[in-house]
């Protein structure tokens, strides 16, 4: 075999063994000058307030429409524009009640910077509406949530399996072994790694950008990982952040967004309690694990 050949063979080998690593080179080439983060626009909107147009309101409507705090509007003619309109003033003050942020409807400083933590992408459930802001300040106790519906895994599945795409690296299945373990402590749940990756219950993978599950990705920053209700099983890293099995200084740590997403796929939502692992914002450098509010989540939705 010629030297040449046999070089890129063996890079072809090690990307294929080591998908851990493949998700860095995902990132060199998807963070692109080409492929900017979507929410790269919402840093100058600080001060912007309902009936002023900014560069950027577009870019933010989506993103709260992708996490709940607004409908999705299919009049392009008004959603696809710069204006803060009331549908935008709703959805700010809703955001600002979930993350007990000052409720003013006024895209301040400290809500721009709470907009900009990265976070899971799944929806955060808020039911309150804009009659509910007339009078007084809504407010929302800090407790666990359910998905709509409260899905949940039949009585009779409690030993759920899962895997990787082939090749997965030690760190990364160490990682979600352990995060497994400690959603296992506190329920009826056996959790299982087999390699057949199709026929698992819960299917892991790192992806990037538009990946066809209906929730593209943004590169770095903004949202780190995603997963879906009872029974898909469905749970996705975004390959362009830096991830790490531990505690590093600008890393995310698999273990605890694992952990996190796991309690989606086992039918908990995001709770407004910052001190549970379901809270929707996850940084980077630290670690947490499972909070006696996910604790009281988990138990009340299989009557444990």
């Amino acid at each position: 075999m010629a030297p040449q050949n046999l070089f890129i063979t063996c890079i072809f080998l090690f990307s294929l063994l080591n998908p851990f690593h493949l998700s860095h080179a995902h990132s060199h080439n998807s963070n692109a000058k080409n492929h900017p983060s979507p929410l790269s626009a919402i840093n100058n909107l600080v001060g912007v307030r309902k009936g002023q147009k900014a560069k950027g309101l577009v870019e933010l409507k989506t993103h709260l429409s992708n996490l709940g705090y607004m409908k999705n509007n299919n009049n392009e003619a008004k959603a696809n524009n710069d204006l803060f309109d009331d549908d935008l003033e709703l959805a700010i003050k809703k955001y600002q009640v979930f993350f007990h942020l000052n409720v003013n409807g006024i895209l301040d400083a400290k809500t721009v910077e709470h907009l900009l933590l990265p976070r899971c992408g799944v929806a955060d459930f808020v039911n309150l509406n804009a009659s509910q802001f007339k009078n007084e300040i809504p407010t929302i106790a800090s407790h666990y949530t359910f998905f709509p519906g409260e899905p949940k895994w039949p009585p009779g599945k409690t030993n759920l399996t899962y895997s990787f795409p082939p090749g997965a690296s030690n760190e990364v299945m160490q990682a979600i072994k352990d995060a497994t373990q400690l959603w296992a402590g506190v329920t009826h749940f056996k959790f299982t790694y087999i390699t057949d990756y199709d026929h698992a219950d819960i299917k892991i993978s790192f992806q990037v950008w538009d990946h066809k599950d209906g929730a593209a990705f943004d590169g770095r920053g903004g949202i780190l990982a995603h997963a879906f209700a009872p029974s898909d099983g469905r749970l996705h890293f975004d390959g362009d952040e830096v991830w790490v099995d531990g505690v590093v200084p600008g890393k995310f740590d698999l273990q605890m967004v694992g952990l996190h997403e796991l309690g989606h796929v086992l039918g908990l939502g995001h709770t407004t309690d910052g001190g549970a692992i379901m809270t929707p914002t996850l940084g980077s450098g630290f670690r947490k694990g499972l909070g006696q509010d996910d604790i009281n989540g988990i138990k009340a939705l299989y009557h444990l």
